[in-house]
């Protein structure tokens, strides 16, 4: 049986893997963002490619949650 501590630390570590994970990805996307949609006005032809670059921050945050999950259900 765990302790009041050890359940409010597993939570708090769960928090931040996710938390963390998606500030960074915050960071990350505005700049991509920000540099895609002037690359967009000046070559429109660009889009898919801008798209793609934008979307694969996300992958950070989907593995955060992962771990987030991973700490909840193994962790103790």
């Amino acid at each position: 049986m765990e302790t009041g501590l050890g359940v409010g630390l597993t939570a708090i570590g769960a928090g931040l893997a996710v938390g963390l994970a998606a500030i960074g990805t915050g960071l990350a996307q505005a700049r991509i963002g920000s540099a895609g949609a002037g690359v967009i006005a000046e070559k429109p032809e660009a889009l898919g490619t801008i798209i793609l670059l934008v979307a694969i921050p996300e992958t950070m945050v989907i593995l955060g949650f992962a771990v987030a999950a991973m700490v909840l259900l193994l962790g103790g």
